[in-house]
């Protein structure tokens, strides 16, 4: 199992969080993403591919980039 770190913008309450977390669990290869509103970070665990994460992220109006990956 791997870990992505990914740098999550526009989330401003606890909506957003859950939205963004939501989001990351609807994709393949994700067994679990822990978002946190004040780093504006999401710790995904899982074999997902980042690019679909980012997209996913994007198609929900939060812009994301990938900050590192264990």
């Amino acid at each position: 199992m791997n870990k992505l770190e990914l740098q999550v913008r526009d989330m401003t309450c606890g909506n957003c969080v859950k939205h963004v977390s939501e989001a990351l669990e609807r994709q393949p290869g994700v067994e679990r993403a822990l978002v946190d509103l004040d780093s504006g970070r999401a710790v995904v665990s899982g074999n997902a591919d980042p690019d679909r994460l980012i997209a996913a992220l994007e198609e929900e109006g939060y812009p994301a980039e990938l900050l590192g990956r264990d």
